[in-house]
């Protein structure tokens, strides 16, 4: 059972920030980290050599990135702000006093010459200020209008120094959205204000040098002329009050190479978990949850490490397939009863759309990738294949839908062949969108019952509270299939209420727990639950047909149910182990994995190298709690024990 209001006890003692340096990654890389602490005074002295009040107001552009910490970070030394931010910042010559620097464009998207791409879109955004924190009015997924970016703008900090002369100074993360696709290109910005002097805001220094996105990279940096508008800004002191609710509720985090201090008798090797990776300078982060806290590694970047890592925005790709779409339709199972999985589709997608034969596909066999609709057998044929390209790149509602009902060239009986497609989740959204309104009525979502009924009362950031939807606008149909931007404190409790917490929310069953358990792969009818996977690839989620070091993989080990990917463990492919147990999966394009492991831990990984090796991660987790073969009642017994024994 999750009780959100016990993790955030005491977290929030006060504005300020006590700065801890720790330790990384296996290569010793130190970096420094916020945790929330009672105030303490600090006199403003600072050493600052890099980004100075004289530059920032002079606005000279850098001949490169500056180092991540050093610019975007408050230091340790930082004192309270006099002042206090509160309206409107415009930032302006965005395409004047920049620079851009291409590292990877595999679609070819990038024009050689000037474009939209290579510069920021319009920003013209409110802020308030709570304490040392400067919260942005909207945040989530905002969409600029720009044919090439939109923004996710995330809360930052506020604080003085000496050097400064008087002006106080800000920052804080912000990301680039491609339009109408999930890709994140995350970076900061700085600036120095004050109501008292002239001018009253310098130039704004910004910086990408980070994204977890397989097919495009960059770094862009420049210097931006600014505006500040102090107003009033409406609801401001609801605004201040939500964030500090959400910095209240979040998961306990620590470092991640403590594991092996917590757990001192598991000889867990913390530096095992990367080793595997032929890039792991591709890898964005990664992180453990167990026992209620969230082990997790910096954010590094092409300049040192993320000031904001926590806020650090993480694109969900098809994660959002389980949680998203998976957990939606298991909220409409217990909000009206296991019926809706045996809808059928074509009675809630208009039939002017529908093409091929979906005359008994259900709500489940669409959740379970297995329509009966198809045009290519192979491996994620369809997913890669140039229909499934135009249905992605395609914005509006009728397209998408056009698009998704092509794949019409070969059928089976639904329920029976595992074919991966983005656009069958496409569908499978509209198609609870269409059966919630018959219930609530036209202005009801399917997004904002899931935001509404889970997201929120989990406590998750306010800038996971949108999604893509179609027409690049916030008004229209929810994608479903991807879409999601999440920080490592919302992935931490999404994997712990389904893997831990059985889908209780505060003593409230608000997952139908059958179904849940089958996603999980944890009934006893396993090996029937969803459909069997066949065929692989270089970057199949599921790695290799053969991932274990003993006989090769038999049949039926790989499974897809209800959005989730489901793995076999036995002991013939896996000898390390003494006994055969299941794993389930999300998985996101590029490489990322979501672990919902049967002894209680959630492993975490996000990177953009087309990597998905996550079994060395199995390996040293197994050694925190053994892999229960039978129930995750008993991982919560061997948990109970282990503490008693003093291990924890």
């Amino acid at each position: 059972m999750l009780n959100t209001a016990s993790w955030g006890s005491g977290l929030r003692q006060g504005a300020w920030a006590l700065l801890l340096w720790v330790t990384v990654f296996d290569a010793g890389v130190t970096f420094c980290a916020a945790e929330h602490a009672s105030p303490k005074p600090h006199n403003g002295e600072n050493s600052r050599i890099a980004l100075t009040q004289e530059q920032l107001l002079k606005g000279s552009v850098p001949d490169q990135p500056l180092d991540d910490t050093a610019v975007f970070a408050m230091p340790a030394s930082a004192a309270a702000s006099t002042e206090e931010f509160e309206g409107r910042l415009t930032l302006g010559n965005l395409e004047e006093n920049d620079r851009f620097r291409q590292l990877a464009d595999i679609f070819r998207i990038i024009p050689a010459g000037d474009s939209p791409w290579k510069h920021l879109p319009k920003f013209d955004y409110e802020f308030v200020q709570d304490g040392s924190y400067l919260v942005p009015v909207q945040q989530g997924l905002t969409i600029t209008g720009s044919l090439s970016w939109n923004y996710l703008i995330g809360p930052g900090r506020i604080w003085q120094e000496n050097s400064d002369a008087g002006y106080v100074r800000a920052s804080f993360p912000f990301a680039l959205i491609q339009r109408n696709q999930n890709c994140v290109h995350n970076g900061e910005m700085t600036f120095l204000f004050s109501t008292r002097k002239t001018p009253n805001v310098s130039h704004v220094y910004y910086q990408i040098t980070q994204e977890t996105c397989y097919p495009m990279k960059f770094d862009l940096w420049g210097m931006a002329s600014a505006t500040y508008s102090p107003n009033k800004v409406a609801h401001a002191n609801e605004l201040k009050k939500q964030h500090a609710q959400e910095i209240e509720h979040r998961m306990p985090t620590k470092p991640f190479a403590t594991l092996a201090k917590d757990f001192p008798n598991s000889v867990i090797d913390v530096s095992a978990f990367a080793k595997a990776y032929k890039h792991p300078e591709d890898i964005s982060t990664y992180g453990v949850v167990i026992n209620g806290n969230n082990y997790s590694t910096a954010c590094p970047t092409r300049s040192g490490q993320y000031a904001f890592c926590e806020d650090m925005r993480l694109p969900s790709y098809s994660i959002a397939k389980s949680v998203f779409a998976g957990i939606a339709l298991m909220r409409l199972g217990q909000t009206y009863g296991t019926g809706v999985y045996g809808q059928l589709i074509k009675n809630f997608i208009p039939a002017k759309f529908v093409a091929g034969n979906w005359d008994t596909t259900t709500f489940n066999n669409v959740s379970d990738m297995a329509t009966g609709n198809y045009n290519l057998d192979a491996y994620e044929a369809d997913e890669d294949s140039p229909t499934m390209d135009t249905f992605l790149i395609d914005e509006t509602l009728e397209a998408k839908l056009v698009d998704a009902f092509q794949f019409k060239e070969h059928y089976v009986p639904p329920g029976t062949k595992w074919i991966y497609q983005s656009s069958a989740t496409f569908v499978l959204t509209q198609a609870m969108n269409a059966f919630l309104q018959q219930k609530r009525g036209q202005d009801a979502d399917i997004f904002n019952l899931v935001r509404d009924d889970i997201y929120k009362p989990l406590q998750l950031t306010a800038g996971a509270l949108t999604t893509i939807r179609t027409s690049n606008s916030p008004h229209g149909a929810p994608s479903g299939y991807y879409g999601l931007f999440l920080a490592k404190d919302d992935i931490s409790k999404l994997g712990n209420f389904l893997n831990d917490s059985g889908g209780i929310i505060d003593n409230t069953q608000v997952l139908e727990p059958t179904r849940l358990k089958e996603a999980l792969f944890r009934s006893s009818n396993a090996f029937e639950t969803g459909v069997p996977i066949l065929g692989t690839n270089s970057a199949s989620a599921l790695g290799a047909p053969q991932s274990g070091s003993g006989h090769a993989a038999s049949a039926n080990t790989r499974r897809y149910a209800h959005g989730f990917w489901g793995k076999q463990i036995t002991t013939a492919e896996f000898p390390e182990y003494q006994c055969d147990f299941w794993i389930s999966l999300m998985a996101g394009y590029g490489g990322n994995i979501v672990a919902l492991l049967p002894n209680g831990v959630t492993f975490y990984i996000f990177s953009d190298g087309k990597e998905f090796p996550w079994t060395n991660a199995l390996h040293e987790l197994a050694k925190l709690s053994p892999m229960p073969n039978k129930s995750h009642a008993a991982t919560r017994k061997l948990f109970s024990t282990r503490k008693t024994r003093g291990i924890i």
